[in-house]
């Protein structure tokens, strides 16, 4: 990492703008004992479609220069023509090549199906069924579409790396993979990398299994942590499961990691794993939560005063939960300002507790 002392704040639009704003909060000097700079860079739509997304690659640069950035939701336009989505941009310019999201319980929230181990997706950042090729012909009941997709061998490889190295790190078993007995072409590449990655890792316990098993046994299989690498759509979809299973998604945050040879992170960016939540902008009844851990997962990658701080973040946040100072979400009375207040009083208590044994 370049720049540990720096993270790049990517702002948004709406309530993820709002919970941004509360997530730095946390981040604050006099809170976690850690001084570090924030060059910001606005990301809302507005200035997007003013800067025709030249803001985009800007704060893409950034990120690849410090290591380090915090984004907020930001919207995406439907209209064909528009200023698109920024996370393409982003995604490519930093050179990430994979997305981290993991699912794990919050205490006192219910989970579904009895799943307590935490479960992590490693998917394939870029490639695969997004950014393909698309196009008709033919007509009426005749008429064809077609797709031609692509993924590569170095993104394979990252994939079932860091999903290997994720699991040694957590405990966790590496679980599933892609349907590689139909596509031993296309999708049988990353298989091929997740047996050459179980021969690297060989204390990691292994079960590879077809995507379609990997659903049908997810829940009677997560027992025990879990790392499933994934193909990028596969990767989406697998995310958009696993992250409500905990009974909320607030205690989850979104990585892209971008590498360097030796497969260590060359650049982070992180975020909530949830959009900019149009109807609760302004009535600060949003769950930060998310966004914090966001911010604390960038600090987990830093020298050791910052790794403390973000893990007394992690803990402040869980414990908060646990007491009952919840949002209305999680079935509380607390707003967004007032959790994030109780975080950071948790967050101040945890460090000076630690500095004194």
């Amino acid at each position: 990492m370049r720049d540990e002392n720096t993270i790049v704040v990517l702002e948004g639009d709406q309530t993820g703008q709002e919970l941004l704003e509360e997530a730095l909060r946390v981040l604050a000097r006099d809170v976690i004992g850690v001084e570090l700079e924030f060059p910001r860079f606005d990301l809302s739509l507005e200035n997007r479609r003013a800067t025709g997304n030249a803001v985009v690659h800007e704060a893409a640069e950034a990120v690849r220069e410090h290591g380090l950035g915090l984004k907020a939701a930001t919207i995406t336009p439907e209209e064909r023509g528009d200023i698109g989505s920024p996370n393409r941009i982003l995604r490519e310019e930093i050179g990430g090549k994979v997305i981290v999201r993991t699912g794990r319980r919050i205490p006192g929230v219910m989970p579904l199906g009895g799943v307590h181990a935490p479960i992590s997706i490693v998917r394939m950042a870029v490639g695969d069924a997004y950014g393909a090729k698309e196009w008709r012909e033919g007509g009426g009941d005749d008429e064809v579409a077609f797709r031609t997709e692509r993924i590569e061998r170095r993104i394979c490889h990252a994939v079932a790396e860091f999903a290997f190295r994720q699991a040694a790190r957590t405990g966790a078993k590496v679980f599933g993979g892609p349907k590689y007995t139909v596509s031993p072409t296309y999708e049988g590449m990353l298989k091929e990398e997740m047996d050459a990655a179980a021969e690297r890792h060989p204390d990691v316990a292994y079960e590879p299994q077809l995507i379609d098993a990997t659903f049908a046994l997810l829940l009677s299989a997560a027992a025990d942590p879990l790392v499933i690498p994934a193909l990028n759509r596969d990767g989406d979809i697998l995310s958009d499961l696993v992250l409500p299973l905990y009974g909320s998604i607030a205690g989850s945050e979104s990585l892209l990691v971008a590498f360097e040879e030796d497969f260590e992170p060359a650049a982070i960016m992180a975020e909530a794993a949830h959009g900019t939540a149009p109807s609760l902008q302004g009535k600060n009844v949003a769950n930060p939560m998310a966004m914090i851990l966001a911010g604390a997962a960038l600090l987990s990658h830093g020298g050791e005063p910052s790794q403390r701080a973000g893990r007394a973040i992690r803990e402040a946040c869980l414990e908060a939960v646990h007491a009952g100072r919840r949002t209305s979400d999680l079935g509380g009375h607390l707003g967004s300002s007032e959790f994030t207040d109780e975080v950071i009083a948790r967050v101040r208590a945890k460090l000076d507790v630690w500095a004194s044994i």
